[in-house]
């Protein structure tokens, strides 16, 4: 996908990664397989890029690095569909005792396991219709494991 940048590990992750302020759409992976793809800067205009402080891409992909469930639709897939399903009974008992957090488990998993890529978009418009294609399987020939669309 020459659109797309190269494959970055989230065990890597800075913000300097990515650009300080960009719609665009990004793709996660787990090995070679395809498990996410979702957008940043719905609302995103070209004149936004005059901002200093940082917006779209790299907002969303700090979220997600983070592994924090709270307001974070990714990092609760990643916990629910992936990292609590391998917990044994005696990592419950860890819970029990206040020893792990779900976060802690899930942002473990997230910079061990994944890699993500990104590609920039014009507006959010353009975001937003490269995210459902890919998320039908039109752009990488699979949909992803997590939040496939018709």
């Amino acid at each position: 996908m020459s659109q797309f940048s190269q494959m970055i590990r989230f065990a890597d992750w800075s913000p300097s990664l990515v650009p300080p302020v960009a719609a665009g759409v990004y793709a996660i992976w787990d090995d070679v397989q395809l498990i996410y793809c979702g957008m940043s800067g719905r609302s995103f205009k070209p004149e936004h890029v005059s901002r200093k402080k940082r917006h779209g891409l790299v907002t969303r992909l700090h979220s997600h690095a983070s592994g924090r469930l709270s307001g974070d639709q990714f990092c609760v897939y990643v916990a629910n569909r992936i990292v609590i399903p391998s917990l044994d009974a005696s990592m419950l008992k860890t819970f029990a005792a206040g020893e792990m957090t779900l976060d802690a488990l899930t942002r473990q998993y997230i910079r061990s396991h994944l890699r993500f890529q990104y590609a920039i978009a014009d507006s959010g418009a353009e975001a937003f219709a490269l995210e459902r294609r890919c998320r039908r399987g039109e752009v990488f020939g699979v949909k992803p494991l997590l939040n496939p669309a018709n």
